[in-house]
C-alpha cells in the first residue's frame, strides 16, 4: 500500500489536471459526508511529517496529556503504520483511510505540521486548525515552487512563524491570512534553547556514542523522485573511505536523511558513519552534534539555535537552484557559504576556528529566528482559549 500511495502522490503532485479533478471531487464528497457528522468538542486529531509520531505536533501532544486541564479530552494520532506505535493516552488511526477522514470531520481541533486535509478542502467552521509547519523555508515552497499555484492555507486558523523572514513567505506563498499567523517559533525546537552539558552526555549514552568523540551530523534535504515516484533516493558524492581516513581519530559521522527519502545510495555504514535516518528524535542528534553538515534543509535553522558550526555541502547547488530555487543567496547568507566538494568540506572541518564559526551562526540565528523557546505553550494557549 505504501508503494501505491507514493505513486499516487507523485502523479497528483506532477499532473495538475489530475490534481484539480481529484481535489474538486473528493472535497465535495467529504463536504457532503460532513453534513451527517456531529463535531466532538473534546476530540483533537494530530498528524506529523512523514506521518510519524514526531515533530511539533508531538511536543504539543506531550504538553497537553501532562496538563490536568485537558485530561477529559480525546487524542487521536494519524499514522502511516499505527500498528508500530503504542502511544499512551491516545488512539491511533491509519492515514488516508475512510476512518481517518471521518475522524477529521468529527474532531473540533486539528494539529499538524504538514496538512490534515491531505490537499483537499473540507474543513467546517467549527473546526480549529493549528499548523506549526515543519521548518523555516530555505528552498522555494508553496506557490513559489515551479508548477504550483494551488496552495491556499487561508482556512488554517493558527500558523506558526519565528520572524519577519518567514511571515512574508507564508502570507505570499501559502496564502495564510495575516491575522492567523502566530509569532511563536516551532514547538519542536523549544528544548534546543536550554541544552546542558549533562543533557549532551545523556543523549550520547542513549545513542550509544562514545563520550570522547566529537560528532558531525550530516542531514541533507529531500530530493524529488527521478523515476516517476518509484523511489526517492539520495546519493551524496562522498568517498566514505576518504572521510573515515581523515576524520575517524576525532569524529563520528551520523547520517539523518529527510523523512520522505527512502533510499541512500553509495554509502556503506560502519562504526565511523552511522545511519540515524529512522531514529525518532532528531533533537537528540542535534544536541550531540558538534558540527552540522547539510545542504538546503530547514535543519540549518533549527541547529542554529545551538550556535554551533554549520557547513552547507551544496554539491548540486547550481542544479538544485535551477530546478527548485532558494529564497536567499546561500553563498552570502549561510554562515560559511556553500562548499561544493567533499575535499573542501573535510578541509573546513579540520581547519576551522570553532569559536569564530559559532559566532557566525549566532548572527545567522538572530537574523532569521527572532522568537522561540516557549512555542508549545503559546500554541496550546491560543488553540484552546
Amino acid at each position: 500500500m505504501g508503494y501505491i500511495r507514493k505513486r499516487i502522490d507523485y502523479v497528483l503532485k506532477h499532473n495538475l489536471m489530475v490534481q484539480k479533478i481529484y481535489k474538486y471531487v473528493m472535497s465535495m464528497v467529504f463536504k457532503f459526508i460532513s453534513l451527517f457528522i456531529k463535531t466532538d468538542e473534546k476530540l483533537i486529531l494530530f498528524n506529523s511529517l512523514g506521518r510519524k509520531f514526531n515533530d511539533s505536533p508531538r511536543a504539543i501532544f506531550n504538553y497537553m496529556v501532562n496538563d490536568k486541564r485537558y485530561q477529559d479530552y480525546k487524542f487521536v494520532w494519524a499514522l502511516d503504520e499505527p500498528e508500530k506505535y503504542s502511544i499512551p493516552n491516545s488512539n491511533v488511526v491509519r492515514m488516508d483511510t475512510m476512518k481517518y477522514f471521518i475522524t477529521a470531520l468529527k474532531a473540533k481541533y486539528w494539529v499538524s505540521c504538514v496538512n490534515i486535509e491531505r490537499g483537499l478542502n473540507f474543513k467546517n467552521k467549527k473546526t480549529i486548525y493549528l499548523n506549526t509547519w515543519h521548518g523555516t523555508p530555505l528552498k522555494l515552497i508553496g506557490n513559489a515552487a515551479k508548477g504550483r499555484k494551488d496552495f491556499d492555507f487561508s482556512s488554517i486558523d493558527i500558523f506558526c512563524y519565528a520572524g519577519k523572514y518567514e511571515r512574508e513567505i507564508y502570507k505570499r506563498d501559502f496564502n495564510v491570512l495575516p491575522n492567523n499567523l502566530l509569532y511563536s517559533g516551532l514547538p519542536r525546537n523549544d528544548e534546543l534553547y536550554e541544552v546542558s552539558n549533562q543533557q549532551i552526555i545523556e543523549c550520547k549514552r542513549k545513542l550509544n556514542i562514545p563520550q570522547d568523540k566529537k560528532i558531525i551530523l550530516y542531514a541533507p534535504t529531500w530530493r524529488d523522485s527521478t523515476d516517476n515516484g518509484k523511489s526517492y533516493s539520495i546519493k551524496p558524492p562522498m568517498d566514505i573511505v576518504y572521510w573515515q581516513k581523515e576524520l575517524e581519530d576525532d569524529y563520528i559521522l551520523l547520517l539523518r536523511t529527510h523523512a520522505y527519502t527512502n533510499k541512500v545510495m553509495g554509502i556503506e555504514f560502519n562504526e565511523f558513519i552511522r545511519d540515524f535516518s529512522e531514529y525518532p528524535e532528531i533533537n537528540d542528534l542535534l544536541i550531540v552534534a558538534d558540527i552540522l553538515i547539510s545542504d538546503y534543509s530547514a535543519t540549518i535553522f533549527d541547529y542554529s539555535i545551538l550556535e554551533r558550526p554549520i557547513i552547507c555541502f551544496g554539491y548540486d547547488h547550481d542544479q538544485y537552484f535551477t530546478e527548485r530555487g532558494f529564497y536567499i543567496d546561500l553563498e552570502k547568507e549561510l554562515p560559511s557559504g556553500v562548499i561544493e566538494t567533499q575535499q573542501e568540506v573535510i578541509r573546513k572541518i579540520k581547519t576551522m576556528d570553532y569559536q569564530k564559526e559559532c559566532e557566525k551562526v549566532a548572527q545567522f540565528k538572530n537574523k532569521y529566528l527572532e522568537v522561540g523557546g516557549s512555542a508549545t505553550e503559546k500554541c496550546v494557549h491560543i488553540l484552546m482559549k
